[in-house]
């Protein structure tokens, strides 16, 4: 009787252990209204298993071995989900690239210095976004040297050492947006290895509030985005910008459904001062995002994300 009486002790903390590791698991059936509540767990979703840690010494505290033995399931499930992300990436092929990504914020105080920065990172690409006069012209001046090809819409643009072409904004604006916005641009990128569409975009900002997350009009904006990707008629497509979601978020569903994002790093992006949570994007199609990881901060809200990407 007092043995099971042991195997009785601790029934919650079983049920907690068994709701997070369903949650982490089946996080696609929880539904997005009222509040889009699927997309927000979505957001967070590998911050889930940090659940885990006061269960563990509750299940300590009350001796409870079957309590235990179910925090092997969130265990599980998150490593499944996300232990891939911990693994060091590897070498990228004899075809690869190195972008840069980073939302450089219209308040940055330093464009110069965070020029120089993403510069000294060597990559082939840098994809930014929220350029404004008069800093649109301290970048385009401080990376002149080094980045010979460059291409500017609205408040998004792309920096290259290779020639680009066809260059022409792209139509994301939701629907209820009166005002001029112009963010999102494509263009063509000669690289030594074949023609690539490179894709630069800013998707609206969403907002935690009251009643959950607002984010309808990312959402329409990435659909947007995605009709455009699959209309694309290069093979092989990168696609760099601040997304304003994750890679879990199911509102960029029209674009993770398309491509191929990273396989390595989790490079948590924003806020600057405490990242918790990956907003900036590589994606590609036709190639391979083999490797994230956030550079150190500039004079920006967001980190500066740097991917390898290995084309065909």
């Amino acid at each position: 009787m007092e043995r099971y009486a042991e195997w009785q002790r601790g029934r919650v903390l079983v049920a907690c252990a068994v709701l997070t590791a369903g949650l982490l698991t089946f996080h696609g059936v929880v539904p997005n209204s009222p509040g889009r509540l699927g997309s927000l767990l979505e957001t967070f979703l590998p911050w889930l298993a940090l659940v885990a840690v006061p269960l563990f010494g509750l299940a300590l505290l009350r001796r409870s071995a079957v309590a235990l033995l179910a925090l092997l399931l969130p265990v599980a499930a998150w490593t499944h989900l996300f232990g891939g992300l911990l693994l060091p990436g590897a070498a990228s092929g004899p075809h690869g690239l190195l972008v840069v990504q980073h939302n450089v914020s219209d308040e940055n105080t330093d464009p110069a210095g965070t020029a120089r920065d993403l510069a000294g990172a060597g990559p082939d690409l840098i994809a930014l976004q929220e350029l404004v006069d008069p800093a649109l012209s301290v970048y385009r001046r401080t990376l002149a040297a080094d980045y010979p090809y460059h291409a500017v819409r609205g408040t998004v643009g792309l920096w290259s050492k290779h020639p680009l072409t066809g260059v022409r904004p792209l139509d994301i604006k939701p629907a209820d947006i009166t005002e001029p916005w112009s963010r999102g641009l494509r263009t063509v990128v000669h690289t030594p290895y074949g023609e690539i569409a490179a894709y630069v975009a800013h998707l609206p900002s969403v907002r935690v509030g009251t009643r959950g997350l607002a984010s309808a009009r990312r959402d329409e904006s990435a659909g947007l985005l995605g009709r455009a990707v699959a209309a694309e008629r290069l093979e092989q497509v990168v696609l760099m910008g601040d997304l304003n979601g994750t890679a879990d978020d199911r509102g960029l569903a029209p674009l993770t459904s398309r491509m191929d994002v990273a396989r390595r790093g989790f490079a948590f992006s924003y806020p600057a001062a405490l990242p918790v949570a990956r907003i900036d994007q590589v994606m590609a199609r036709s190639a391979r995002v083999d490797h994230v990881r956030a550079l150190p901060a500039t004079g920006s809200d967001h980190l500066p994300v740097a991917a390898r990407v290995t084309l065909r």
